[in-house]
């Protein structure tokens, strides 16, 4: 005998069981489709040039900073007296200091750390400042959440903090530092300002412009950032020059890497690429 009551039930269910699976595969989608947040501020006073991002107008979510963070920690280094100019101290490479890649099995300077971004110099930096320094120049740069408690029980802050782990910051927070930064307003020496500028790599632009920064790159591995997990995310910071105008800017961006570039270098190439779109012929 058919049973309306059952088909309408098993109907229903399938009906339901599919929506679900639809579901899930349409948050999925969205977890993997590539993202991009940018901000372009004028230097000086901080008037937007260009917001892009689903959320940009209130983008107040904070990420690892990764290897961006390396032009606070030059800040950090020139001010303490650790590095010293462009290319000095040159410090030879050594086994304990454990580099993934062979390309970072070098000796390396202040020029080249942050042309190549090399761990293993920061973490020497850092190690020379001593966790009570380290964390006085965070809280004195207002650096994101200026958190360098590292990963939970493993105490490794002081190497390990602004690598995907607890140091976090926003977009919108590293156009301000960037600001600041340019306007000698992070209370370092004269000296930190000149040598940090003048160690971060320079990149030509559209119409004249060009451009110091610096990438970042990490892939999201914590249980807490599930729906992000094995995905990389990629920084490019910094600012565009032409003239006596400046321009700050942060982009992050996730989902754009490639088996040929990684997601900092992506966000960098993509950056440039749009710049004078971006800008629309001004300056």
């Amino acid at each position: 005998m058919f049973n309306r009551r059952q088909f309408g039930k098993t109907l229903f269910m399938t009906a339901g069981t599919a929506m679900l699976a639809t579901t899930k595969r349409a948050v999925a989608d969205a977890a993997a489709a590539p993202q991009i947040v940018t901000l372009i501020k004028e230097a000086e006073s901080g008037t937007p040039i260009f917001r892009q991002g689903q959320e940009a107008e209130k983008d107040a979510r904070r990420f690892s900073p990764c290897s961006t963070f390396k032009v606070a920690i030059a800040l950090m280094g020139f001010d303490a007296g650790i590095l010293l100019d462009e290319h000095h101290p040159l410090l030879a490479y050594r086994p304990e200091y454990k580099a993934q890649a062979d390309r970072d099995k070098k000796a390396v300077d202040p020029t080249i750390w942050l042309r190549d971004s090399i761990v293993w110099y920061s973490q020497q930096t850092t190690r020379q400042l001593g966790m009570e320094r380290f964390q006085a120049y965070v809280n004195k740069f207002n650096y994101g959440n200026r958190d360098l408690s590292g990963d939970p029980g493993k105490h490794d802050g002081l190497t390990h903090a602004w690598l995907m782990s607890s140091l976090q910051i926003s977009v919108d927070e590293q156009v301000d530092f960037i600001r600041r930064l340019l306007a000698s307003d992070l209370g370092v020496s004269p000296h930190a300002y000149l040598m940090t500028i003048a160690s971060l790599p320079v990149f030509p632009v559209a119409d004249g412009w060009t451009v110091r920064g610096k990438t970042g790159t990490g892939t999201f591995a914590t249980s807490a950032q599930a729906s992000l997990k094995g995905q990389q995310q990629g920084w490019f910071v910094g600012w565009a020059e032409k003239g006596k105008r400046r321009l700050a800017f942060a982009r992050w961006e996730i989902g754009n890497a490639t088996a040929d570039t990684p997601a900092g270098p992506q966000a960098r190439a993509s950056f440039l690429a749009d710049f004078g779109k971006m800008v629309g012929g001004q300056g």
